[in-house]
């Protein structure tokens, strides 16, 4: 936002000369340039333009990060004749204040790629690293390296930060540490430790930035999401972990998320778009979930543009895509964007909190937790500081209530993040705005654009083990993109007597894969079958047990013309150890489970048939399944002709080698959906190696299988990739609403004790 309250007399005054008819005066570009990288202007030369140095990577404009076009034409600060603009090379923390101990090598100052290396005195014992790189962003590698012994002390020994100091060296309960920065550095955490009853310290482990320092999304994602991610997927009471707080919500609590993004001149059009982007992914990623946040969504310069309203969500729940169409549509173009009023977001949220609290009532409000987000530069000049605002905030939500010790008992129920975006960022100014425990609530961001990124990284990990059909929804140039893009593919290779047969499979459970019957010759034993799953626990998994449907049998009409029958193809494999869930790998959602009706938003005592409906409910509908193309899979688009469309589709099956019926109903059974042909879409085809794959659509961001590819009539391709089909080449593809008693057998077994069983619906 706009240019700090330091300089708000200046914009005071240009009004007073404009009133006064004076001619406002472009700005020039002598001396702007700078060595090393390039600048850009927010409003080319005009008054209130502001010109933005950018360096690559590992560098950052110095001496000045913006300059500001003032109305007499001149640049603020201006350039100086003896300090040319240049990027320099960025510049780590002091690491030479470690205790009770060396660092090598001894230099005056650590740059980008510089290494380090720390060894204690004797008696002392070594924590953290015990070498460390210096980064990019303008911060050492690893953690904070620390010499200590065993004194008895109830605490642990915090360490010295690089480039900090400390004051306190006792670490009994009580006992009190505080941190400041040396030089030109400033303070990012806490700078005051409690030393508790539990042995841990109160606060974050500061560290010391310099101006150019910045939080990769990396950080972001493991900061933010220690008090994001369980919110959206269990309904437990508050707990806490040494590592930073986890907010869940009870079972009658509510979770309100209040977002506001900063417009105003000083943040770039893209930094903007970015944050909407980011925005977006987070709600979409939350709507996966079984936790359903209200919005307050808000754009903010000297004004305050209200895009989602929570006190919508009262009357009923917003719909998502009516929310991210607001998103989407909300413009900045006409908009006043001259000087930004960073209170009047907080007092909007605090006015917005105050009639939820009338209309609910104390006794419910309590239940309510509140996340602010923020993403501004903190440059406010207009409204005055939000710190009071603040104050007023947490009064309301924590309801003045301590604990018999003293310590306020509601701060898990408030929550406020600060993004710290734009050329210059004001970060005295945001740092006392952030509230909350344990982990980080304030970021400084050199970019956003991979933040959406970053969201999804905060949700979508591990501990979320009782979703089905969770998945990345985009692809990165990360060697594990597309098995978190599709984390319950597995490939399934039987060996036997000297033959080999490739076929793809689902993770259904962690310890279940589906895939077809006819990938098992007669004679095939679990031992000469292997699944391929990359959990990080190994990527060969052995098998157990192979289930196959008891109705499946290849020869079952040899004598009525079909070589090959093909009706009940689908096999379960056990595996003889759970896979490791985990973002990279987790199961797709089947039908007619509590855990898909979960996924649907199917609310109360839902049915299969229910889900049927949903899922399968257009004459025309559109599926996908995977094919293997070296070392990587791609999808595949088909097209399931339903109703009036089946019948003109599966008559195609009699041209299939093999079969010499004239009845189409003896090849295709009711089992069977029906894709490819060119009309009215033109359709992948099945290569051989896609057989048992998940047939799959993605519902509101989740994953679902309806069916599994089987066989088709044409043998287009044998090596797999993205092939089309021609004008009578047709796939067959097991629905799997129609063999749910098969799957419900095994899957959902509460007879046994080796696996958890999945909740498959009464009807």
């Amino acid at each position: 936002m706009g240019f700090s309250v330091h300089w708000s007399w200046f914009a005071a005054l240009s009004c007073l000369l404009l009133m006064a008819g004076q001619v406002r005066c472009d700005c020039t570009e002598t001396n702007m340039q700078i060595e090393g990288g390039h600048y850009k202007l927010t409003k080319k030369l005009q008054t209130g333009s502001l010109l933005i140095y950018e360096c690559p990577e590992g560098y950052y404009p110095f001496p000045a990060l913006t300059r500001l076009c003032q109305p007499n034409g001149s640049w603020r600060p201006a350039p100086k004749r003896f300090a040319p603009q240049r990027c320099r090379l960025a510049e780590c923390p002091d690491p030479r204040v470690m205790e009770y101990g060396n660092v090598s090598p001894p230099q005056e100052k650590y740059f980008v790629d510089n290494e380090t290396v720390y060894e204690c005195y004797s008696g002392y014992t070594m924590r953290g690293s015990s070498r460390r790189v210096c980064l990019p962003n303008g911060k050492w590698s690893g953690s904070t390296p620390i010499c200590s012994r065993d004194t008895g002390a109830n605490c642990a020994d915090p360490g010295v930060p690089a480039g900090a100091s400390r004051s306190g060296s006792t670490f009994g309960i009580g006992d009190t540490v505080t941190y400041s920065c040396n030089g030109n550095l400033f303070l990012v955490g806490s700078s005051e430790r409690v030393c508790q009853e539990n042995g841990q310290w109160t606060g974050k482990e500061p560290a010391c930035y310099y101006r150019h320092t910045y939080d990769t999304p990396l950080e972001v994602s493991e900061a933010f999401g220690s008090a994001i991610k369980d919110s959206l997927t269990t309904l437990e009471p508050v707990d806490y972990t040494e590592d930073g707080r986890k907010i869940r919500i009870s079972k009658n609590g509510t979770l309100n998320i209040y977002i506001a993004v900063d417009i105003s001149e000083s943040i770039e059009e893209k930094h903007i778009n970015d944050a909407r982007d980011a925005i977006t992914k987070l709600i979409t990623k939350i709507s996966s979930f079984t936790v359903t946040p209200n919005y307050e969504i808000v754009f903010f310069s000297c004004e305050i543009f209200e895009v989602v309203s929570i006190l919508d969500f009262f009357h009923n729940e917003e719909e998502l895509s009516t929310i991210k169409s607001k998103l989407e549509n909300f413009q900045t173009d006409g908009k006043d964007t001259l000087g930004a009023d960073l209170n009047s977001v907080f007092k909007a949220f605090l006015e917005r909190m105050a009639i939820m609290k009338l209309r609910v009532g104390e006794e419910a409000f309590k239940e309510h937790r509140h996340i602010l987000i923020l993403f501004t530069d903190g440059a406010y000049t207009l409204g005055g500081s939000p710190a009071p605002t603040v104050a007023k905030i947490k009064k309301l939500v924590y309801m003045d209530q301590a604990s018999e010790g003293g310590v306020e008992s509601r701060e898990e129920y408030l929550d406020i993040y600060i993004f710290g975006i734009g050329a210059e960022i004001y970060d005295n100014d945001l740092q006392p705005l952030t509230v909350g425990t344990g982990g980080s609530h304030y970021f400084r961001m050199r970019n956003i654009e991979n933040l959406q990124e970053t969201f999804d990284d905060i949700i979508d990990e591990e501990e979320v083990k009782g979703l089905c059909g969770l998945h990345k929804e985009y692809d990165t140039a990360s060697r594990d993109s597309k098995r978190k893009r599709y984390p319950w593919m597995a490939f399934v290779i039987t060996q036997n007597e000297g033959t080999s047969k490739r076929c793809i499979g689902s993770l259904v459970s962690p310890q279940f894969v589906l895939t077809a019957a006819h990938c098992f010759a007669f004679g095939v034993l679990p031992e000469h079958i292997t699944v391929e799953i990359d959990d990080g626990q190994g990527k060969v998994k052995k098998v157990k047990t192979l289930f196959i449907h008891p109705n499946y049998n290849v020869n079952a009409k040899a004598n009525e013309g079909v070589k090959e029958f093909y009706d009940y193809d689908v096999a379960l494999i056990q595996l003889e150890k759970d896979v490791q869930i985990s973002s990279a790998a987790r199961p797709i959602c089947i039908p007619c489970t509590e855990e898909t009706s979960d996924a649907l938003k199917l609310v109360g005592d839902s049915t299969c048939k229910q889900q049927e409906q949903l899922l399968l409910k257009n004459h025309l509908e559109k599926l996908t399944f995977l094919t293997r193309t070296g070392n990587v899979v791609d999808e595949k688009d088909v097209h399931a002709k339903l109703g009036d469309n089946r019948d003109y589709c599966i008559k195609h099956a009699l041209q299939a080698t093999g079969i010499t019926t004239t009845n189409v109903r003896d090849v295709v059974t009711d089992n069977f959906l029906c894709t490819g042909g060119r009309t009215p879409f033109r359709d992948h085809i099945a290569c051989t190696g896609d057989a048992g794959g998940a047939v799959f659509m993605n519902y509101e961001h989740r994953t679902i299988q309806v069916a599994l590819v089987s066989w088709g009539t044409k043998i287009i391709c044998k090596a797999g990739g993205l092939v089309e089909s021609d004008d009578t080449s047709r796939d067959f593809h097991i629905n799997l609403f129609k063999v749910v008693p098969f799957l419900k057998s095994i899957l959902g077994n509460d007879n046994q004790d080796d696996y958890a069983p999945l909740q498959f619906l009464e009807s």
